[in-house]
């Protein structure tokens, strides 16, 4: 039981000092929380093809699974603590100032840190080592009174005794004993979960009023009616914005003061400048149904989403810096420090990137880049979608390399062409009859052509495409099918407009985007 307490008792200096650490993090800034830091710095120094076999494995989920793992560990070491403390205090001391050291090195060492944010590591350690050296002293059984039976001849009595001795030590406990160490622990952890449930609160509150977004001044026209109203279980032309998947590196979403907010566009320009959010809301906006694919994509996945964008088309903020030079590449960075490069060449040769304020009517949603977010049609998300804008730099491939450059991805990332089934559902069984094989397909900056069809292995049918809203928007398909009671296996491929088919050939995320044609299995009985 002895050893129990002390382990107990490392565990709880642990949640105390991450607590702690929380909440002071979140008055200065909630990335520099103790787990938050050391989870960052994990996933930097996580080699790509444990990345994507991470996504692979837990999706969206994975940033949830990596901090569980960062708490479990950190516990996993305090509980060891705890039990050093008993004969050791100083070296358990040691080990809890060593984690709360490497979740401040964590947090400075982030692009965005700086000294303040040795602030939340500075909490957990100091609250770690007074919860641990407290409660060391309570675990501890009462020293010997005058007349306890020694250890070598310790023989329990019958019946309940009022008070535990223990043998190696010859140490009786009292039930006083034990009830001021419960007591306390219940204290630490109560305020423990209740300095835990500030921190979150308060680094939840967005310090800013809500946003009113202008019109534009070139609209997207009315959304037509789409597939979905009559081809069940098919993808909506527009995605909800709940529904909009989420790819990125961070483990909190971060919260943007837009009062305090500005855009810096500076590097190889004549005019280096810089604009505040009402600036930016002022300017000339256009509005644009696109869809957004990330590289992580796997054939047939959910990492695509198609949504109405309202923002300033990228080049007029360019034309107004005066690009100089030979810079090849725009580098895009976060309010985090994150940074995308995107080529130069991508954003003018017409296609409509833009900074984007809005969302499907609304302002931008913190999860997807509030206040403002690149949005490059035709390039995956990692080389065009910088989300929480805040810098835009012109330079050159040569001299800069941005976060994903560095870990070997594609500098020049087109979206590949894919057609998905989304209907039957893969592995489901259906009655047999009269059913629509449906999905979406996308080529963006490109335009979906033609979509086809195969079940078993007879010959690709033409499918029926669903509303055009642009060459930079997905499309919806269908196709009817008598299904026969059976096994069977449905395949979909697309091609754009220019004639080229999607590629069939099979390959992985890594370095610029999954390839192969999707073919899923439905029993019909």
């Amino acid at each position: 039981m002895t050893r129990t307490r002390f382990a107990v008792t490392g565990i709880l200096a642990a949640l105390a000092a991450i607590a702690a650490g929380h909440l002071v993090a979140a008055f200065t800034d909630p990335a520099a929380s103790p787990v938050l830091a050391i989870g960052s710095t994990v996933i930097d120094l996580t080699p790509t093809p444990l990345k994507e076999w991470a996504i692979r494995q837990f999706g969206t989920a994975d940033k949830l699974v990596l901090q569980g793992s960062v708490l479990l560990g950190t516990l996993v070491l305090a509980a060891a603590a705890g039990l050093l403390a008993r004969r050791r205090p100083d070296a358990a001391t040691a080990v809890v100032a060593a984690l709360a050291v490497v979740a401040g090195l964590a947090a400075v060492s982030r692009p965005s840190g700086s000294a303040l944010d040795l602030l939340p590591a500075l909490a957990a350690l100091v609250v770690g080592v007074v919860v641990l050296r407290r409660l060391a002293v309570l675990a501890e059984p009462e020293p010997p009174r005058p007349g306890t039976v020694p250890a070598a001849s310790y023989r329990p009595a019958p019946g309940p005794p009022s008070a535990t001795t223990t043998p190696s030590t010859g140490r009786a406990e009292t039930g006083a004993g034990r009830r001021t160490f419960l007591l306390a622990t219940v204290a630490v952890a109560v305020g423990s979960a209740l300095a835990g449930v500030a921190g979150q609160v308060r680094g939840g509150i967005r310090a800013t009023a809500d946003v009113v977004l202008p019109r534009p001044r070139t609209p997207a026209g009315p959304l037509p009616a789409g597939l979905e109203r009559t081809v069940a279980g098919i993808s909506p032309l527009q995605t909800p914005t709940a529904d909009f998947y989420r790819v990125d590196t961070n483990l909190i979403v971060p919260r943007v003061d837009v009062d305090a907010w500005r855009l810096e566009i500076d590097g190889m320009v004549e005019r280096p400048y810089s604009l505040t959010f009402a600036e930016l809301l002022a300017l000339p906006l256009i509005e644009r149904d696109i869809t957004l694919t990330c590289v992580s994509n796997e054939v047939g996945g959910g990492y695509v989403g198609s949504a109405r964008w309202l923002g300033v088309r990228l080049t007029d903020l360019l034309d107004r810096a005066g690009v100089k030079g030979t810079s090849d590449q725009l580098l895009s960075a976060a309010e985090d420090g994150f940074t995308i490069s995107t080529p130069l060449s991508a954003i003018r040769d017409g296609r409509d990137a833009m900074v984007a304020i809005g969302m499907n009517g609304e302002p931008l949603p913190d999860a997807h880049g509030f206040p403002a977010r690149l949005v490059t049609p035709g390039l995956y998300g990692f080389v065009g979608a910088t989300k929480w804008l805040s810098r835009l730099t012109l330079t050159t491939y040569a001299a800069e390399q941005a976060y994903w450059t560095r870990r070997q991805w594609a500098t020049d990332a087109p979206i590949k062409t894919s057609a998905r089934i989304d209907t039957p559902v893969p592995l489901s069984t259906i009655a047999p009859g009269r059913v629509a094989i449906g999905g979406v397909a996308w080529a963006q900056h490109r335009g979906v052509g033609t979509v086809e069809v195969r079940v078993d292995d007879g010959p690709w049918q033409p499918a029926r495409l669903g509303p055009d809203i642009g060459v930079d928007s997905w499309r919806q398909w269908y196709l009817p099918w008598e299904a026969t009671p059976g096994l069977h296996h449905l395949s979909v491929r697309a091609t754009d407009r220019r004639g080229v088919p999607q590629v069939a050939e099979r390959a992985t995320p890594f370095p610029s985007g999954s390839s192969g044609i999707q073919d899923v299995v439905v029993t019909v009985q």
